[in-house]
């Protein structure tokens, strides 16, 4: 149910034009008519933004919104209106508005980030040409007959900075490169989160080497094809960034498996220049064929990483044996080793890393992992012994009601124990046989009786604010950021 500050929104908003509003109804009224898919008042609201800031996380953040023109069309309002005011500000000398930062960092979810990537640099673009085409009219103005200038040019407004997570598609490389390239527009891209999409190596380099390098946190190389050698020509470039703190690769980048000289090689000058990121505290490494190569790749870093993804990566002992002895083990707060089997010989490793770790790890991940009932039940004494875990994911595990009704009892004990994923109980499936093969079909009247005695466990702990799910889809995974 809306609330009566709201509603009476709803009634400001309803009369065009607005009426004279005091500024401390500008960030409900933003609310409100984003939420009810209102560009035109959005547009009006931007236009007299009272406040040096306008941030959308803050804003709107928290609503989950669907994937709709009503939505984007709502995020393109607000960039247009920025656009006009800059439009006015250069056009009036002496007219300043108040906006100066607009941040739209962690769009709401259902907003794709590379529409906005391409409205942004669609919106530099028009600012930019405008630009130019006043600059060109005033110094025709400024021209006496004979030629030479008779009066100083306008002074440059003082423009937005748009604080801005980037993802960067193969169609959209050209004009954000251009944009990015032609810089001292009064619109300017800072750019926080970086993704790149199939683009190569050369073009990921352009593209880091334009950006500004005051607010870069984290670059996503997941979708690029790089190999060792596009990666040796990327990581130098990052060097760049202070603030640099998180870098995602994917086994599509680099393969560390073949014994061959240029990989080992190769190995090498990737750690040495992985070691030129002071700031780096999270590494997330998927489907790499690592196989006993870990110690070689982390070995130069400057200092622990808090955040380690090893997802779905080939892996020996040796590895996790290595990460167990390493100055990382005891700061590291978020550890995903989803997708290993460790019924096969990694479960001791696993055990001794999770020691050496429990006293820092807020959030970890073990889904898919090939684990049985018993492999819980042993692993569970060393669980406990993480007092700040937060966040537990087992999805994709074999585990039975009973085993998950033994965990939930015993992780309850956990103090800061805020949400687990824990997998479809096995006996909660039955086992429809097919003419080539068998097919598992979920038995809704067993999971029912399952949940309602989880939901009496919980209760009955007094532990009603901890979230205990099998929904991936409702369970996101948690962002080191946030930790």
């Amino acid at each position: 149910m809306d609330s009566l500050r709201f509603l009476c929104a709803r009634r400001i908003i309803a009369q065009r034009p607005l009426p004279s509003i005091p500024a401390g109804l500008y960030p409900v009224l933003f609310q409100v008519a984003f939420l009810d898919r209102k560009p035109l008042v959005l547009k009006d609201l931007v236009a007299t933004w009272p406040f040096p800031v306008l941030h959308f996380q803050r804003l709107v953040g928290h609503w989950e919104l669907p994937q709709n023109n009503n939505s984007i069309d709502c995020i393109l309002a607000v960039i247009q209106a920025v656009v006009a005011q800059l439009k006015r500000d250069l056009e009036e000398p002496g007219r300043h508005s108040s906006l100066r930062v607009l941040d739209m960092t962690a769009l709401p979810a259902g907003i794709s980030i590379s529409y906005s990537t391409e409205a942004l640099a669609k919106a530099c673009r028009e600012v930019s040409k405008h630009q130019k085409e006043f600059h060109r009219r005033g110094s025709k103005q400024h021209k006496g007959p004979s030629g030479g200038a008779t009066a100083a040019a306008a002074p440059q407004p003082p423009g937005v900075d748009v604080l801005t997570d980037l993802f960067v598609i193969r169609h959209l490389y050209g004009i954000l490169r251009d944009v990015l390239q032609a810089g001292a527009a009064t619109l300017r891209l800072k750019c926080r989160e970086f993704q790149a999409g199939a683009l190569t190596a050369s073009k990921i380099v352009t593209l880091l080497e334009s950006l500004d390098p005051s607010c870069l946190r984290r670059v996503n190389l997941c979708y690029s094809r790089l190999g060792l050698k596009g990666l040796s020509m990327i990581l130098p470039r990052l060097s760049r960034f202070p603030e640099l703190r998180s870098l995602e690769l994917c086994y599509r980048n680099v393969n560390l498996q073949y014994p061959k000289p240029e990989k080992a090689n190769g190995i090498r000058c990737v750690a040495k220049q992985l070691g030129m990121l002071p700031g780096l505290r999270e590494l997330k490494l998927r489907f790499f064929e690592l196989s006993g190569n870990l110690c070689q790749l982390l070995c130069d870093l400057q200092a622990p990483l808090e955040s380690l993804e090893l997802a779905f990566c080939s892996l020996v002992p040796d590895d996790l044996a290595f990460l167990s002895q390493s100055f990382h083990a005891p700061a590291l707060k978020r550890l995903d080793l989803s997708g290993r089997d460790f019924s096969q010989g990694l479960f001791e490793p696993l055990q001794l890393l999770l020691v050496e770790t429990s006293a820092s790890l807020l959030y970890l991940e073990l889904r898919d992992c090939h684990m049985n009932d018993s492999h819980l039940e042993a692993l569970l004494p060393t669980l406990l012994r993480c007092s700040r875990l937060r966040y537990l994911r087992l999805h994709s595990n074999s585990l039975s009601t009973a085993a998950l009704k033994d965990l939930l009892q015993k992780i309850l004990e956990l103090p800061d124990l805020h949400k687990v994923l824990y997998p479809f109980p096995v006996d909660c499936c039955k086992v429809e046989l097919l003419e080539y093969g068998r097919n598992f079909v979920e038995d809704k009247e067993l999971f029912e009786a399952a949940t309602a005695e989880f939901s009496q466990i919980l209760e009955n702990s007094g532990r009603t604010d901890v979230i205990w799910t099998c929904f991936p889809m409702g369970c996101k995974a948690l962002d080191y950021f946030s930790l």
